[in-house]
């Protein structure tokens, strides 16, 4: 069912009436000429500008597109509550195979339409985009992030995302076992692209037993050509029944923890770097329920954003890796706030954000 002006109707739903809802405005982009179709959506400029990259993905339609923009810049607003960021959350999707229709005039007809909203949208990388796409979308908005270090930016944001996420999981080593090393733990990767395989290389240096998988198997061999110890699984419904796994990490598309992947789970951690991996309300409540701790995506994978973030004020690794390095202390805050409250990681995560988002709104 559509509405009068052939919108679905549950999309309307989500945005203006249910608890995955409340965002400020979400923008549907087209420009014939270059072939975009785009959709911005804005959740929260209640911290400062909305901050949030652009995927570029071919989904199975503009419904399910204008959906995933929603949930991503929602986020997007806990991520940038909980990293301690003066921005809101945003975030944007390009409709379609990045391989097939990327060209330089579609991202630059996308550049003059988040430059158009005068900065209450700031854009990065995203899965489908790369520094070298934001060098081109920003000769047409300044509030373009993620750019190469020629251009003025800060380059791959992958990197703090990995290191981040890193940390996340000593803290939840820390919180189970008392110890926040990862040596003779044993960690599987689903997904090890941009961030995966930077996550691969901390483990192994801090001594963890590795497991990947991936669809591609060109980021399978780049890993295992260079470090042969490293297993792989056939696939990721293999990987999260692996014998022996203590920490199981999704790095690759959202709803990684669903009705059939939480009760099969060998795991006795779950950390990675993947957005929205819980696929939908109560999955945090069959995690714990399991007696499997559940590090917030929004919380360890903080670490790219928190590096675009600095790119609008001089850039400064040494200063983002610092930054990046308190997600482990952010991360056992939230288990103790569980705790002591008696709720999930997820939940508790998610009351210390809209907690800050609420006193901003107040100040």
């Amino acid at each position: 069912m559509t509405d009068v002006t052939g919108v679905p109707v549950d999309v309307l739903h989500t945005l203006f009436r249910s608890d995955q809802g409340g965002h400020e405005q979400v923008v549907l982009c087209q420009d014939r000429a270059s072939g975009l179709k785009a959709v911005i959506a804005l959740h929260s400029t209640a911290l400062g500008p909305a901050l949030g990259g652009t995927r570029f993905y071919p989904y199975a339609s503009e419904q399910e597109a204008v959906a995933d923009a929603l949930n991503l810049a929602r986020g997007m607003s806990y991520k940038n509550a909980m990293a301690g960021l003066d921005h809101g959350g945003g975030k944007a999707v390009i409709i379609g195979d990045p391989e097939q229709i990327k060209t330089e005039e579609l991202l630059l007809a996308y550049g003059r339409f988040v430059a158009s909203l005068g900065g209450r949208y700031v854009t990065a990388c995203d899965v489908g985009t790369y520094v070298a796409d934001m060098d081109v979308v920003a000769r047409e908005c300044r509030w373009t992030t993620g750019r190469s270090p020629e251009n003025g930016g800060a380059g791959d944001s992958s990197v703090l995302t990995a290191f981040g996420v890193f940390q996340g999981m000593r803290a939840s080593a820390q919180h189970l076992w008392g110890d926040p090393t990862l040596r003779g733990r044993k960690v599987g990767v689903a997904g090890v692209g941009k961030v995966g395989h930077h996550l691969v290389e901390h483990l192994l240096s801090d001594g963890a037993e590795v497991v990947i998988t991936d669809v591609r198997e060109e980021s399978v061999r780049r890993i295992t050509a260079k470090h042969p110890q490293v297993a792989v699984a056939a696939d990721t419904e293999a990987l999260i029944r692996t014998e022996g796994l203590d920490i199981y990490a999704p790095c690759a598309l959202g709803g990684a923890l669903d009705d059939d992947t939480v009760p099969v789970l060998t795991a006795s951690v779950v950390c990675g770097a993947a957005n929205n991996q819980l696929a939908h309300p109560g999955v945090e409540k069959d995690l714990a329920d399991r007696s499997i701790l559940y590090a917030p995506d929004y919380v360890v994978n903080a670490g790219g954003v928190i590096q675009v973030a600095d790119e609008l004020h001089g850039f400064d690794f040494d200063r983002c890796k610092a930054k990046a390095a308190k997600i482990f202390d952010t991360t056992l805050a939230i288990f103790a706030r569980a705790k002591e409250d008696g709720i999930p990681p997820a939940a508790a995560a998610d009351r210390i954000a809209e907690q800050r988002m609420a006193e901003a709104r107040r100040s």
